[in-house]
């Protein structure tokens, strides 16, 4: 367990809350003919999530006002033309947010919702921090596949799944419900552009990270990620750039029979690597205090070189053995073909020792890389 210490790539500061003062929006607000303002429940970039009195039914909802500014407006646009798609959905089955229509206050873009209990991430924090019970995460799996698979039958990808995007129904019902929200980012899949990136970095598949061709597959990428936040506490690929993901990606993906290594390669936090050996059931197979996982004399490379060839095919790259540099497609540029290198504690003109690993993959596949990329 982590102690209740933040893990890598957990935010650790909270912004004070000056959106809603920035909108003039307070208690007591209007927003609208009928909307009248009875808390601030969260804001962002984007404006504020406020709860409100709908004096026309006298319910209770969640209103979502969208700051006038060009960017956000095309994004508040984007997500009602998707949640008119989504109105043929039962959101009670399909486990997707209920959407009660817009307004406009003044200039702003305003979107009501049914109003739920709080998010999937709040709710960890709340039960527990270190990770939920496998109890607990079976029906939520279920329950966000099920929004998934509706949602893409829809030709749909919401390209933005993460835990503060998936709201509980009601944290005092067991098993708890959960439902889908934030359709800001989300894209017809007839729709998207090639190479573009969006979503959450921690939760980015590789293909969007590398800028390569991608679909609805994606939210599956982000769900099992999701889930692993869930299960331990801590984000499975922290890191503040595209490339510290995009690293553990290409060393977890590839796995053989020598996972249990690349998985240890892959984590630099001590408290994540020891909860996931103890709940994964896993045997260390060297020192993993911190110190030690960053020292090149004690890091020993156990990859083997099935698994080196696995990453060079996944990447599009050609085999040692090709020499033509036109059928020699190499995607990664050379910066991540040294940061690999450095990574991994290896030089380009040499292998690990005979110790720990066999690595095939020698200097002349990285030279011929590097020298095709300066």
């Amino acid at each position: 367990s982590n102690g209740g210490r933040p893990c890598p790539g957990d935010s650790t500061t909270s912004e004070p809350r000056s959106m809603a003062k920035k909108l003039g929006i307070k208690k007591g607000s209007r927003l609208g003919r009928y909307h009248v303002v009875e808390d601030i429940l969260g804001e962002g970039g984007y404006g504020i999530v406020a709860k409100c009195r709908n004096t026309g039914t006298t319910k209770i909802e969640a209103v979502k006002v969208n700051k006038s500014e060009k960017g956000v407006l095309e994004v508040a646009m984007n997500e009602i033309a998707i949640l008119n798609r989504l109105r043929r959905l039962n959101p009670d089955t399909c486990n997707i947010v209920q959407c009660n229509g817009f307004f406009y206050d003044k200039e702003n873009i305003c979107i009501s919702f049914e109003l739920l209990d709080l998010s999937l991430q709040d709710y960890l924090q709340e039960k527990n921090p270190r990770g939920l019970t496998t109890r607990e995460l079976r029906p939520i799996l279920h329950q966000l596949a099920t929004a998934l698979s509706h949602l893409h039958s829809s030709g749909i990808i919401h390209a933005d799944l993460k835990p503060a995007n998936v709201m509980v129904v009601n944290r005092h019902e067991q098993p708890p419900k959960v439902k889908l929200i934030d359709f800001g980012l989300a894209r017809l899949v007839s729709a998207v552009i090639q190479g573009e990136w969006m979503g959450t970095l921690h939760y980015s598949a590789p293909e969007l990270l590398l800028g390569v061709p991608f679909n609805e597959s994606v939210d599956m990428w982000a769900l099992g990620l999701l889930m692993v936040k869930l299960a331990t506490g801590c984000q499975l690929y922290p890191g503040k750039t595209g490339y510290d993901p995009g690293v553990r990606q290409i060393t977890l993906e590839i796995q053989d029979s020598s996972g249990v290594s690349a998985w240890i390669l892959c984590v630099r936090d001590e408290d994540l690597l020891e909860k996931s050996v103890s709940r994964f059931h896993m045997k260390p197979t060297q020192t993993t205090s911190a110190a030690s996982t960053k020292s090149a004399a004690s890091t020993k490379v156990r990859l083997h070189a099935s698994l080196l060839e696995k990453s060079v095919s996944r990447f599009h790259m050609k085999p040692i053995q090709t020499t033509s540099a036109a059928s020699t497609k190499v995607r990664l540029h050379a910066s991540l073909l040294e940061k690999s290198v450095s990574r991994f504690h290896m030089k380009p003109t040499q292998t690990t020792s005979a110790a720990s690993t066999k690595v095939r993959l020698h200097a002349s596949l990285l030279e011929k890389s590097v020298s095709r990329f300066h």
